[in-house]
């Protein structure tokens, strides 16, 4: 979700403090998301930043500091989108070692995946992956029941209730793009696709009340 960079791009540049002291505020990513036995910046931290920015979001989260532990929440994607979770592995395929962000988007020769995270180069930033390391790709599921709007919503709308759409979307399995909050020709396609999977739903890409009760019903399977 797109409310996840928001969040952790907020938090770019916060860094360990080398030697004894402690960045405050990497502890209290640790304090806030409940692992209150953490109280410095050294013990690896990317999956504790990943729970704290999935608080934040009221995401679902793994409340575990294992990277891999990402691999057991949210939609699996073979097609991710900016906001989704991405998740590697370190050392070897086989080991209990990982790393956990939010995927940002291929180099243009697919090898490097760009990835938004705690614990990269021991801060928070923005760094390159090897592609071959990868584990897998979640999209995480909010907390509390998603709300859509009850407006009628189409290509030229903006605001909170497009972005909610694009994101239902998104965990629906469609591919409205980034969830900006603009109701531009991907969602629009994307918003027709859907509707061609549900029996007499008219198929004209605007997000009306029979729309709106389908994708609801999607939404209370997954």
């Amino acid at each position: 979700m797109s409310s996840l960079i928001h969040i952790a791009s907020k938090e770019i540049g916060t860094r360990e403090i080398p030697g004894r002291q402690h960045n405050p505020r990497i502890v209290s990513y640790a304090q806030e998301s409940g692992f209150n036995h953490i109280n410095d910046d050294e013990t690896p931290w990317c999956s504790i930043f990943m729970n704290w920015i999935a608080q934040q979001a009221g995401l679902e989260s793994t409340k575990l500091a294992n990277a891999r532990s990402w691999l057991n929440v949210g939609v699996p994607v073979s097609h991710p989108e900016p906001g989704d979770i991405v998740i590697f592995w370190r050392e070897s395929p086989n080991s209990y070692k990982g790393h956990v962000g939010v995927f940002m988007g291929y180099s243009q020769d697919q090898t490097r995946i760009y990835t938004l995270g705690g614990n990269q180069s021991n801060q928070v930033g923005e760094t390159a992956y090897a592609a071959n390391q990868l584990l897998g790709f979640r999209r995480l599921r909010p907390i509390k029941k998603m709300k859509l709007s009850t407006k009628v919503l189409k290509r030229g709308s903006t605001g909170v209730e497009v972005e909610q759409l694009q994101d239902a979307l998104k965990l629906c399995g469609f591919k409205p793009g980034t969830s900006d909050g603009i109701f531009g020709p991907k969602t629009e396609a994307a918003l027709k696709i859907f509707q061609t999977t549900i029996p007499n739903l008219t198929i004209d890409g605007v997000f009306n009340r029979d729309t709106r009760k389908a994708m609801l019903g999607q939404l209370s399977t997954l």
